[in-house]
């Protein structure tokens, strides 16, 4: 009839309206709360009304609004230690090799000099001892250079072999005495007489290739390091927070706090955040390939430890070659520069000239004659070191291919299945409820985020850091490839150079920022382009 009929819908509303307002407990969310180290006070009990709620879905909710907050604080500093954990194999390779690789080239000239030093000094006894500081200076110019010192190998060596045939010349003519001006004249000479045969210049060859790629590719390995560090400390933007939040918290204020994120919801939270990284990418990769080929020459023909360890034998032989030409090198200089004043020693000296005494006392060492005292063990020493670095080039070679369209890949490294996301698609978070998320993953990059259905990104401005750091890579990898043909870069320190690139090109000292290279590099650099350009 009607009326029971009426009283039964009544009856089943009332039963409805009863399972509404009989909330659901919010012991789960309280657990997993407490559990981040937050406290429990004002946290409710059982789920309310979620009309406060800024970020999270405003239906019933386990979330007070000081809860949301303090979740979204907790989802920024969680994302800024997944980029960190995620980076953290990358930064340590490179900071590990840094240190290796610039520990041995150091050692490498240490051990040449002492190997040089107690050659020379069983060879040639108190002439080399008195002459010792012309080889010192070689070498301090060397680790000069190598640490970063503004030096010009070409021209340093070329000081080397004009300071070297001076004393030598003096040596053999002790009979006469010599003035600066006289020197100087017989420095000019250098080139004409090739009174060292043809090992000053097979030297300068070799040494300025070896050290421009040992060097290069140390400050490559900094560089890298110090762009990795710079870049894995993200500057989380506001619509990140809240796009983190909504994926790692809201499922607790919907009382599911054991749920995650659907794998591709994700991929963009991440690619939106993390758009910007992805720009460095072709920078980066374009570094990481001048890395391989720098690495490839300091394998081969760039090797170093073949040009430090017979470093000693080839200026002996040098020397030797200047005493064997000595009459005819003699006779051209005073042709050249005129006839020098006797130095008014006794006649005997003076006819014999030290050349004699070199001749009868001094010769050099013939590789198979080397010294096997603490120079020629440390040397061997130095050889086990060197194949232990051989096999560390392979290594950094290896380790530098992995890193490639590192950046771009950050999102998919931090979005892995099972371990931050949800491998059933069904069952996963999706920004509102547990189901399957439709929307499609956007591209990485800053300008594919306009689309991004998860994160507000502002694609007209883009991070200024990582702008820097693209410019940083742009200047090592310009650096890497002329060490790869053997070619230096020098950027001088000139104030009036860069006062007049200034005045001509003000944008650029605004775009040449601090970096890792330092602003005079970089703003030299883009200054020469700019000039080349035009």
């Amino acid at each position: 009839d009607p009326i029971r009929l009426v009283c039964c819908t009544l009856s089943m509303l009332s039963l409805s309206c009863g399972g509404d307002i009989k909330a659901k407990t919010c012991s789960d969310v309280r657990q997993a709360y407490t559990a981040k180290g937050f406290s429990l006070v004002n946290v409710p009990h059982q789920e309310m009304s979620g009309e406060h709620l800024r970020v999270c879905p405003q239906g019933y909710t386990c979330c007070t609004s000081d809860m949301e907050e303090k979740l979204g604080q907790q989802s920024k500093l969680e994302f800024e230690n997944l980029v960190e954990d995620t980076s953290q194999s990358l930064r340590t390779t490179l900071v590990s090799r840094h240190q290796q690789f610039d520990e041995f080239f150091l050692e490498l000239l240490d051990n040449g000099e002492k190997s040089l030093n107690n050659m020379f000094t069983r060879t040639y006894g108190k002439l080399y001892m008195q002459n010792s500081e012309l080889f010192q200076d070689l070498f301090t110019e060397l680790k000069r250079y190598y640490t970063g010192g503004n030096v010009n190998l070409e021209e340093m060596l070329n000081d080397f072999w004009s300071r070297l045939l001076e004393r030598m010349f003096q040596l053999l003519n002790s009979q006469y005495h010599f003035t600066d001006d006289y020197l100087e004249c017989v420095s000019k000479y250098t080139d004409q007489l090739k009174p060292f045969g043809d090992v000053p210049r097979k030297l300068k060859a070799q040494v300025t290739r070896a050290f421009i790629a040992a060097r290069t590719f140390v400050q490559g390995l900094m560089v890298g390091r110090e762009v990795a560090n710079r870049v894995a400390k993200v500057n989380v933007a506001p619509a990140c927070i809240r796009a983190l939040t909504k994926m790692l918290y809201c499922p607790y204020c919907r009382g599911l706090p054991g749920l995650k994120p659907c794998h591709n919801y994700c991929h963009n939270v991440m690619r939106g955040c993390l758009a910007n990284q992805a720009d460095l990418d072709p920078e980066w990769n374009l570094f990481i390939d001048a890395m391989l080929l720098v690495a490839d020459r300091l394998e081969g023909p760039f090797n170093i430890e073949a040009i430090m360890e017979p470093i000693d034998v080839k200026i002996s032989e040098a020397i030797m070659t200047m005493q064997d030409n000595s009459m005819t090198v003699s006779a051209k200089v005073f042709q050249g520069c005129g006839q020098p004043k006797p130095s008014g020693m006794g006649s005997s000296r003076s006819a014999r000239g030290i050349s004699d005494v070199f001749n009868a006392r001094f010769r050099p060492y013939s590789p198979e004659e080397r010294p096997t005292t603490a120079a020629g063990t440390s040397l061997d020493r130095l050889r086990t070191v060197w194949r232990t670095m051989q096999h560390s080039v392979l290594d950094i070679k290896k380790k530098l291919k992995q890193s490639k369209r590192f950046w771009s890949n950050l999102p998919d490294e931090i979005c892995i299945k099972d371990k931050l996301t949800e491998s059933d698609e069904e069952q996963c978070w999706n920004s509102h409820a547990k189901a399957r998320y439709f929307p499609e993953v956007v591209k990485d990059g800053l300008t594919n985020q306009l689309n991004n259905p998860e994160v507000a990104v502002d694609i007209t401005r883009p991070d200024t850091l990582i702008r820097q750091q693209i410019m940083t890579l742009r200047v090592m990898t310009n650096k890497l490839r002329n060490a790869y043909n053997g070619n230096d870069i020098f950027f001088q320190d000139s104030s009036k150079s860069a006062a007049l690139c200034s005045k001509r090109y003000p944008v650029l000292s605004v775009v040449a920022l601090p970096g890792p290279i330092g602003n005079r590099a970089l703003f030299s650099l883009l200054c020469s382009t700019r000039a080349h350009r035009e």
